[in-house]
């Protein structure tokens, strides 16, 4: 999970870094400029917030699916146990 994780925080800081040097060279006024790059802000962190949420939603299930996986596994090996 912390390779997906590396690239999600890498793409993140990417587009932020990128928005901002795009304004910068905008053909706008300061407050404009300003005011774009705190939207831009806004919307990157509601954007992060979804991709936590979502990251914390598969963790949740994958865990849940694991936990299962070793329940079976466990009733496998008792059944083995038994018939030796």
């Amino acid at each position: 999970m912390k390779p997906v994780g590396t690239f999600i925080t890498g793409l993140l800081a990417g587009a932020a870094i990128g928005g901002v040097i795009a304004l910068l060279y905008a053909p706008k006024s300061g407050k404009e400029t300003r005011d774009q790059l705190k939207q831009k802000l806004d919307d990157l962190e509601k954007e992060f917030e979804t991709l936590k949420e979502k990251a914390v939603q598969k963790t949740g299930n994958m865990r849940k699916d694991l936990a299962d996986k070793l329940a079976e596994l466990q009733k496998e090996i008792d059944n083995l146990s038994g018939a030796v």
